[in-house]
This record gives structure tokens, sequence and C-alpha cells, in this order.
């Protein structure tokens, strides 16, 4: 199981909590197929067929 693999696993168990780091969430979300769109401090993430957008 490679580490992008462990982090989706922590993450929709809920065990991870506030030990996610910002650039593995990132490039979690890149992986998945989301598109990113930053804006000064702001980071969005969009993926076609999902109506909600992540904003981190």
């Amino acid at each position: 199981m490679g580490k992008y693999d462990k982090l989706l696993f922590q993450i929709l168990r809920g065990t991870s909590g506030a030990n996610i780091g910002f650039d593995d969430l990132c490039q979690l979300l890149l992986r998945l197929g989301f598109e990113e769109c930053r804006r000064g401090s702001h980071h969005t993430f969009r993926k076609e067929g999902i109506e909600e957008k992540i904003n981190l």
C-alpha cells in the first residue's frame, strides 16, 4: 500500500484529524483527479461530476 493509499484510508476511517500535512492532502486530491486553482492563499479543488468544490 502506497503513501497516498494509506493517507486516503486514514481520512476515510476518520482517525487522522489534524495530522494530515497540507501538501500531502493537496497531492492526494490531485492524484484523485481533482483540478487545483490557486488564488492567494486559497487552494480550491474541483472535479467533473462532483458538484461541491473543496476549498483549503
